[in-house]
């Protein structure tokens, strides 16, 4: 369902990714190591179509989508993939449910529905007494359970996740490592992530190691 073939990407004269190639099947959850400034970042956010490879090829269900225009890669990114990020990205006007309803609200699917499934998901992740705290209120570690569960409310065909559990105790690791991997499988979407901890990569269908050669089997 996704696919990669020779994907290069330069900024300026250093080459940060070269030949980069990845097969993902519908329903598998594969985990991307490597040491730290090797591009695991870069080309995540090239999976995501928010930066675009100087060459190559990326396919989503079998559409080249690296060359669509930023419209079109805006709506499939809405509508077709997960982000959890680094940084949780969570909006600050918006209580902690709003956040994780906001895919729904894009999608055009909002009032009680929207907001039954966000504090549903919440709960999932062990927020179910946060749901109304604006994001100021939150920790660390709770932003980031916020963000995973804004990342998976809508289905999504893709799930990519840099970091999730960074932020997290063992305890709340491994409760959002379990959700993560059992939306993705059971959805039969794809999931891809990317992190140092290999204990979280262990949790994955197989994990991959990024090098300057790049991906191996690990």
């Amino acid at each position: 369902m996704l696919e990669l073939v020779a994907v290069c990407r330069r900024f300026n004269d250093r080459r940060v990714l070269h030949e980069v190639s990845l097969r993902l099947q519908a329903g598998e959850y594969v985990a991307i190591v490597g040491e730290s400034g090797v591009g695991k970042s870069t080309l995540l956010n090239l999976i995501a179509g928010l930066d675009r490879p100087d060459g190559g090829h990326l396919a989503l269900d079998g559409q080249d989508y690296a060359k669509l225009d930023e419209a079109a890669l805006t709506r499939l990114r809405r509508d077709r993939m997960g982000f959890i990020f680094q940084a949780f990205h969570v909006l600050p006007h918006l209580r902690a449910w709003q956040n994780v309803a906001l895919p729904l609200w894009l999608q055009g699917v909002a009032g009680p529905p929207a907001e039954a499934a966000a504090r549903q998901l919440l709960a999932a992740v062990g927020l179910e007494a946060r749901g109304d705290g604006w994001p100021r209120e939150l920790s660390g570690g709770e932003l980031q359970r916020v963000a995973i569960a804004r990342a998976l409310i809508h289905r999504p065909r893709l799930v990519l996740a840099d970091e999730p559990t960074g932020n997290l105790d063992p305890a709340n690791a491994a409760r959002v490592l379990a959700l993560l991997g059992e939306r993705i499988r059971g959805a039969g979407a794809g999931g891809i992530l990317v992190s140092h901890s290999r204990e979280a990569a262990a949790t994955a269908d197989r994990i991959l190691r990024l090098t300057p050669q790049g991906l191996l089997s690990s």
